[in-house]
């Protein structure tokens, strides 16, 4: 059996409440060794929840913020407890998703690239790694991530939907690049040569479950143990045998987030 990180899912009571436990089963039962589990959405409930799992369970991490759609929302008090969390909690290796989504502009611009220097500052303070939610805004957000020196503590661009030349960018910046089950559409041209050129070292693999499921769940409920799919065709894409692309992408992912090896 192969050994695959999912980098990026969500598993929040409402969209798991009824199975969760069988869910989580059946994803270590195809391969996932490690959960990093995102709490961000549009409430902390949702950073209580990734948090709690990951106290829960030694195979999983969490990631906090509030998602750019949300954050014209965000109480100072909100912010101040993901701050407590980030800071105090060993099982949390990651600030976000946070970062610019011009595509459905749910919260104003001005608030979206405010909230994100304030989660990136957030990030510097704590020295973990940000996770990056960048929608048809790449141009403003490598801007604000340079003039933050987000490099310093590094960053993963989750769901990778950008162009080539959106991929070559966030690479120069020293960021890794997260691809979802859209790697496995048949209109993902583009984000296929983008995983095809980005060096080994910089690749991860996730589901953005319950999102996105990949080819041949599409349309249905995504979950953690899908990411095998996403895995086969980024091994395809890059012409690896898909053995050694796991490998990659489970040392890459440990990288990123500074997850003990085991």
């Amino acid at each position: 059996m192969i050994r695959v990180i999912d980098s990026h899912c969500h598993l929040e009571e409402k969209d798991f409440g009824a199975d969760r436990d069988e869910v989580i089963a059946r994803a270590r039962s195809a391969g996932v060794a490690h959960f990093v589990v995102v709490g961000s959405g549009d409430s902390l409930a949702n950073v209580e929840n990734a948090v709690a799992l990951a106290d829960a369970n030694p195979d999983m991490s969490a990631a906090i913020a509030i998602h750019p759609h949300d954050v014209a929302r965000m109480s100072d008090a909100t912010f101040a407890r993901i701050a407590e969390l980030a800071a105090t909690n060993p099982k949390v290796v990651a600030v976000g998703e946070t970062g610019l989504d011009y595509y459905y502009d749910h919260s104003p611009r001005d608030a979206q690239r405010a909230a994100f220097r304030r989660f990136i500052a957030l990030a510097r303070t704590v020295k973990k790694p940000l996770t990056l939610h960048i929608r048809d805004a790449h141009e403003d957000a490598r801007a604000i991530f340079a003039e933050e020196r987000a490099s310093d503590v590094g960053a993963v661009v989750h769901c990778f939907t950008g162009t080539t030349s959106d991929a070559r960018a966030w690479l120069d910046l020293g960021c890794f690049l997260s691809f979802s089950g859209i790697l496995t559409f048949k209109t993902a041209e583009e984000i296929r040569r983008a995983a095809a050129l980005a060096p080994e070292d910089r690749i991860l693999v996730e589901t953005d479950c319950p999102y996105l499921a990949p080819v041949p769940y599409r349309g249905r409920r995504n979950e953690p143990a899908h990411v095998v799919e996403t895995l086969k065709v980024l091994a395809q894409v890059r012409g690896l045998p898909l053995e050694e692309m796991a490998r990659a992408t489970v040392a890459n992912t440990q990288a990123a987030f500074r997850i003990p090896t085991s």
